[in-house]
């Protein structure tokens, strides 16, 4: 008998969800399900990414798009906190061959085929048990060892998926997807205040003369210009020293790695355009740009391939 399908919230509340047997079938229908619909409408996989890896990124995603939504759709910290430790028992089961939610029978083979490790899956478990309890930063070391469990880990689970798990590679990912991390942050301010978080390093706030009841005031001026100026510089230095990852991997992959960081580093040339002032604009990209980054890309890889050859 079909039977609907339901988003983490709803299916944690659903006793008959939680409690059924999931088949192979059933369990890899629904990771795909998660994926395409959920109200992020986020792109898991790119037209470039070849067929036979979109069942595996589907499942790796859901694992990810369940413990972020334990994190922020709750809706009450303490429930949170225990709902991502029963998360990190279902991830530990998975690993001693006995997985049992949805998400993990579809994740087990994927695991099993790429030598998937567990430490990414626990990695990130952690940083979004750390949003429940850390909604500042000192400073810069704070912040990256946030960024190792929050965004370092889905760069090396893609790594492993495409058929690469070296130190090297893993390192330049690890600039690159800190470097997103980062973009992001900068990007929706006002998005995290709402949420009571700040990710700008607090050291980076003073040392500019800025202050934080600034901030939460939405306050623009020449001292918080400056502490953009400041971040925004680390930021990039952290995408150029990413970038020669794409001269590492297949062609198709290349592609999207320089997809995402030139894109990441359009939202800094952005911030930049608009004085720095992201209090009263949120900064995006049209589909315009998209589209002649996507095309930039692609013409930039075409030309290293043929240096090469």
């Amino acid at each position: 008998m079909s039977r609907p399908h339901l988003g983490p919230k709803e299916f944690i509340a659903s006793g008959e969800a939680i409690s059924r047997t999931w088949s192979t079938p059933e369990a890899v229908d629904y990771t795909r399900w998660l994926a395409t619909n959920h109200y992020e409408n986020f792109h898991v996989v790119s037209f470039l990414l070849p067929k036979r890896l979109h069942q595996d990124f589907y499942n790796v995603y859901g694992f990810c798009r369940w413990a972020d939504d334990l994190g922020d759709e709750i809706g009450d910290t303490k429930e949170s906190l225990r709902l991502l430790a029963w998360w990190r028992e279902e991830l530990e089961a998975m690993y001693a061959g006995r997985a049992r939610h949805p998400v993990f029978v579809a994740l087990q083979p994927t695991a099993e085929r790429y030598g998937l490790p567990i430490e990414p899956f626990a990695n990130l478990i952690t940083a979004f048990e750390q949003d429940q309890v850390v909604t500042r930063y000192r400073n810069w070391e704070e912040l990256f060892g946030y960024c190792r469990n929050s965004a370092n880990p889905v760069g090396r689970l893609v790594l492993y998926l495409c058929g690469y798990s070296d130190a090297e590679r893993q390192a330049l990912s690890d600039a690159t997807c800190t470097a997103l991390q980062l973009a992001n942050f900068w990007q929706d301010v006002t998005v995290d205040l709402q949420k009571d978080r700040v990710y700008i390093p607090l050291d980076a706030i003073e040392s500019n003369g800025y202050s934080l009841n600034e901030l939460q005031a939405l306050r623009f001026t020449p001292a918080f210009a400056g502490v953009m100026r400041e971040i925004i510089g680390v930021t990039r230095e952290l995408f150029l020293k990413g970038l020669p990852l794409s001269d590492t991997v297949d062609r198709r992959l290349a592609i999207d790695l320089d997809l995402f960081s030139r894109g990441g580093m359009r939202v800094l040339d952005k911030i930049e355009q608009q004085g720095y002032d992201v209090l009263s604009r949120r900064p995006s990209i049209s589909k315009v740009e998209r589209v002649g980054l996507l095309l930039s890309a692609v013409t930039r890889r075409a030309f290293a391939r043929s240096a090469a050859a």
